[in-house]
């Protein structure tokens, strides 16, 4: 073979190459940015049903704040002793393993408040938007899921990809931190949606701001900086679905940038 016919081979194949990698999407980066929530934080449609939100409550284990691994019991076992029972969760060490010791042994000294027991949620908001930084915990199994997830405007002013700051205040367009309890499904301008109940003091407001869990259009399952929504920890439309009726009914998720 000449080197002309060589030389005509390799960019048939690379060009070849190029258009199989495109069509499965395979050249998507992180230098991609993804579109803003056109919405405003609030909407009457979001709001109008509303019920009186859950009363706040003072966490056992502070969101964010580590506790001691040694002294604070829970009935007759340790917090020590608490991890120790829940070893077979996230054994791939998946999650930010302050994050998950602490929403652990949230779950446990709660349990009997809990109505959703099954799962168990961990939203690192230390992570870049395009992470998996949502993880949704099987407690039977301790197997993880762990999905994509935006975070508000007033977190990220750059959309840099990182959230800087949080805020528990109507109009800040923030995220909040803390722990949250799932409450009940509505259809509201994002479509199916999931209200979220604060029982934290950095994010009390939850029910009131609208902040929810629901399905947008500028969040996608890959590395690409996500849109920034008004505060709702928004997940791909592709997802949203499976993703409520997973944790749907008074599970808790625990959302710190706390490493």
């Amino acid at each position: 073979m000449t080197f002309k016919k060589t030389k005509n081979v390799l960019a048939l194949l690379s060009v070849t190459f190029l258009m199989a990698a495109c069509a499965k999407g395979g050249f998507e980066s992180s230098s991609t940015v993804l579109p803003d929530d056109p919405d405003t934080e609030q909407s009457a449609g979001d709001t109008a049903q509303a019920v009186p939100p859950a009363e706040v409550e003072t966490p056992s284990t502070g969101s964010g704040t580590d506790s001691s691994s040694g002294g604070t019991s829970s009935g007759t076992l340790t917090d020590a002793q608490i991890i120790a029972k829940y070893s077979y969760v996230d054994t791939g060490k998946t999650i930010n393993q302050t994050m998950l010791k602490n929403a652990i042994l949230y779950y446990h000294k709660n349990l009997a408040k809990i109505k959703n027991t099954d799962v168990l949620s961990v939203l690192d908001f230390s992570k870049y938007s395009g992470k998996q930084r949502f993880h949704i915990i099987n407690m039977k199994t301790g197997e993880v899921w762990s999905v994509r997830v935006a975070h508000g405007k007033g977190s990220d002013p750059d959309h840099d990809g990182y959230a800087n700051s949080f805020s528990n205040v109507s109009g800040s367009n923030a995220s909040s931190v803390g722990i949250y309890k799932t409450a009940e499904t509505y259809s509201g301008s994002h479509g199916y949606s999931l209200r979220l109940d604060g029982l934290s003091s950095t994010n009390s407001n939850a029910r009131s701001r609208a902040v929810v869990v629901h399905g947008a259009d500028y969040v996608s399952e890959a590395n690409v900086t996500q849109g920034r929504s008004w505060g709702c920890p928004a997940v791909s439309m592709s997802i949203r679905t499976k993703v409520i009726d997973t944790i749907k009914g008074g599970s808790i998720i625990y959302a710190s940038a706390t490493n």
